[in-house]
């Protein structure tokens, strides 16, 4: 009974191991957004969007909308976002937006689509980040990329709105 045991738990232990070792990364671009915390003056948490746009600066895809619940009218404060994508489609805005954030870190995923869910091709792209708040500062944040078939790692310095963003590829 022992020997049976000891065959079955090693035949298991060689079928369920390489299948843990082996698991497969996504492939995407990683992003991990830190808002800072402020301490002077008076801090109301910001508006944020995080989008991709391509080599000519069209939007390709929006990762992240934060917004006041009654705050619609005031996503055109993001003004570059708002000029790219928000104004032309109230669906995109109902479905990506969400609440605002406190200060921390945040970890969003883009899985190499646009917004209709095509697979983009290899080639140049930017990441924005967007950061507006109420009697505070605004920030725009771009990091321009190139998706191929090596990964890579960059980290964009922080602003007075941001801390630092941290990107990872993985083809």
């Amino acid at each position: 009974m022992k020997r049976y045991l000891a065959r079955s738990l090693l035949f298991f232990s060689l079928i369920i191991v390489p299948s843990w070792a082996c698991a497969e990364v996504d492939a995407g671009l990683d992003i991990e957004v830190n808002l800072p915390e402020i301490t002077q003056g008076q801090y109301l948490r910001p508006y944020t969007a995080v989008w991709i746009e391509n080599a000519k600066g069209k939007h390709i895809s929006t990762l992240a909308l934060w917004r006041w619940d009654e705050g619609y009218k005031w996503l055109k404060d993001i003004r570059r976002w708002w000029r790219k994508a928000g104004r032309e489609d109230s669906q995109l805005v109902d479905g990506m937006s969400s609440a605002t954030r406190p200060a921390g870190k945040y970890q969003l995923h883009w899985d190499m689509t646009d917004v209709d869910g095509h697979a983009v091709p290899n080639g140049k792209y930017t990441l924005l980040m967007e950061v507006v708040r109420e009697h505070g500062g605004r920030d725009l944040v771009r990091h321009k990329f190139e998706l191929g078939s090596e990964a890579f790692t960059a980290k964009i310095a922080p602003t007075e709105e941001t801390g630092e963003i941290k990107i990872h590829f993985q083809p």
